[in-house]
């Protein structure tokens, strides 16, 4: 039997919730409430649980910009995923900054508004799970003292599985094969270690990583699948992947792999001269953790084969990397990964990309088949 999910479906107008409605018929285990208005949206969240908001942005007296602020101002609703359905995509920077989850726009693609509430509902749920985890955690090392390390344990490794899956959620969006997220994960474990941290920080480490590019669910497709460059303005919201992972994972300090996961996301395209995004952060004040991971995630990049491109020579990636130390990377960590470059190498042997493996376009494809 199938989780049920629950929806909240927020518009003033009659017909949108009717579209939602219709929409979801065919989804058993999606239960959708439905508000006309900024307040009684508020309401039902006060009184119900819910896993995703679907959030019309223009509505009088109250919109829904003024109805997030209320919704993230509720310590109890920090990680309830919101999604802004609006045709208005001048308001979309306002609502990434007041904690927006991703934005739907008007007038729907059924398959997509299904699909981003159906992924959200389940990643909420994750959360949920992890949470109540704890909770039950707490009263058995109040209650069974000797049980303590088994259970800390399941902790662990149901973080860790949790982690791999967010990460493979921006996999299914982008055009990166799963051997990326493997690579540059075991990558990024090794140059943790070859720096100096103890077992457990190259661990967390090595299981961060994967939410480098979580924040890449909420770009549009348009974008994110685009194969050729990027004109300015696409190039300007493809960055905010960076501030929207973090704001997915701001708020689990309690848990050390998310917590972990969201300063990767935060500052893993920033650049040691301070010309990076989204802060210009530079030098050491980037954190330790996210210059591996930029180090780890470019060269995978560069040279490995995508499906609109051929992977780049090996000797001209190590020379695009030489010439970026001290400009994009740190550049004693360069030194650390080209003076033990045969054991990065191995790992790229390791965990090759399968050849059947299908990326998010061979899908796309199948279907349009």
């Amino acid at each position: 039997m199938s989780e049920k999910y629950s929806v909240l479906a927020v518009d003033d107008e009659p017909f949108n919730l009717d579209l939602i409605e219709a929409s979801f018929i065919d989804y058993d285990n999606i239960l959708i409430t439905y508000a006309a208005n900024g307040s009684e949206a508020l309401s039902h969240l006060a009184s119900m649980s819910f896993d995703v908001v679907l959030l019309d942005i223009s509505m009088p007296d109250m919109d829904g910009l003024e109805v997030l602020k209320h919704i993230r101002s509720d310590e109890n609703l920090v990680q309830l995923p919101v999604l802004m359905v609006t045709a208005n995509t001048e308001k979309e920077q306002e609502s990434i900054q007041l904690g927006a989850t991703d934005f739907i726009s008007k007038p729907y693609d059924i398959e997509i508004l299904c699909a981003r509430t159906l992924n959200y509902a389940k990643m909420n749920s994750y959360y949920k799970q992890i949470s109540s985890q704890k909770e039950t955690l707490e009263i058995q090392v109040v209650q069974r003292t000797a049980e303590l390390q088994t259970a800390l344990n399941l902790a662990k490794q149901t973080e860790y599985e949790i982690s791999i899956r967010l990460g493979r959620a921006s996999e299914f969006r982008d055009l990166e094969t799963g051997g990326h997220i493997k690579r540059m994960s075991h990558y990024s474990k090794l140059l943790a270690k070859l720096c100096g941290l103890d077992d457990a920080e190259c661990e967390l480490v090595l299981y961060a990583a994967p939410l480098h590019d979580i924040g890449k669910v909420g770009i549009p497709d348009s974008i994110l699948l685009k194969p050729g460059k990027f004109e300015a303005n696409e190039f300007e919201i493809m960055k905010q992947h960076a501030a929207l992972g973090a704001k997915m994972l701001e708020g689990a300090d309690q848990f050390p792999v998310l917590k972990a996961g969201h300063v990767i996301a935060l500052e893993h395209h920033e650049k040691w001269d301070g010309s990076g995004y989204p802060n210009q952060k530079a030098g050491e004040d980037i954190h330790l953790y996210a210059r591996i991971v930029a180090i780890a995630d470019v060269f995978d990049a560069l040279s490995s084969k995508r499906c609109y491109k051929e992977p780049m020579p090996l000797e001209k990636v190590l020379g695009i990397m030489k010439n970026d130390a001290g400009t994009h990377f740190d550049p004693n960590l360069i030194e650390l990964f080209l003076n033990n470059l045969d054991q990065f190498l191995a790992i790229k042997e390791t965990y090759k990309d399968d050849d059947n493996a299908h990326t998010i376009m061979d899908i796309i494809s199948g279907i349009k088949q």
